[in-house]
């Protein structure tokens, strides 16, 4: 079984698009988990209209903000193998197909993506290329390429994954610093996803960070110390 979780919030004007690329993939028995953080737009209802079983909403009661909501779809998902999905990209029509043959080797699979504007542009500028992606644990606790929109992994590196410790900001990096160390991640370049980039993404994609330098240094001083404990 295949659970995807997205984390919903005011997601109204690309959902429709996302989520029907996700279903033609996805059997009956499969399922499509969303956690929403108390949207105010018609998210909720444009996800029920569809009418679909396959589709399990979940409100984040707990606290707010894209880990926590990641967190409670996580926590709602049934799947032995899970993805994790953002609300606003589009799914390319062989991805879970490609990524559930990577997983016969790995406990957490990564691909490679293509960069889509807000209109549905897309760009010849992939994700890989963008972030130097590659697997290692300092490398990527250096400068993290693991990005959750484009991973899947094995349910049983839930075991030492959750809880997500307080105060992160990134789950993706906690999950694949965490496979990393005490799994196997693969790095596929198949690019199965068009990775929309606009003015409210909760994420960036930008190669010099808006945080400052020490910042930098102490987050990741932090993470280390999260991921030596744990």
């Amino acid at each position: 079984m295949i659970s995807i979780c997205m984390a919903t919030y005011n997601g109204e004007k690309y959902i429709e698009k996302q989520v029907d690329s996700i279903l033609q993939q996805i059997s009956i028995r499969d399922e499509l988990i969303i956690s929403d953080d108390g949207s105010k737009d018609d998210t909720l209802e444009i996800l029920v209209s569809l009418n679909d079983s396959r589709i399990k909403i979940f409100n984040n009661k707990g606290l707010h903000g894209v880990v926590p909501n990641f967190e409670n779809a996580i926590r709602h998902a049934a799947g032995d193998y899970i993805f994790l999905c953002d609300q606003d990209d589009i799914w390319i029509s062989n991805k879970i197909e490609i990524c559930m043959k990577a997983l016969c080797n790995c406990n957490l699979v990564i691909h490679n993506s293509l960069l889509m504007d807000g209109v549905g542009n897309v760009s010849d500028i992939d994700f890989f290329s963008l972030r130097k992606s590659t697997a290692g644990y300092w490398k990527n606790l250096y400068k993290n390429s693991f990005i959750g929109c484009c991973m899947a992994f094995r349910r049983e590196i839930l075991d030492y994954v959750l809880p997500f410790p307080e105060h992160i900001l990134w789950h993706d990096m906690w999950i694949g610093l965490m496979v990393e160390k005490k799994g196997k991640t693969m790095f596929i370049e198949d690019k199965l996803l068009y990775y929309r980039r606009h003015d409210n993404n909760a994420s960036a994609t930008a190669e010099k960070s808006s945080f400052s330098f020490l910042f930098q240094i102490k987050y990741r001083l932090q993470m280390f110390g999260y991921t030596l404990i744990r």
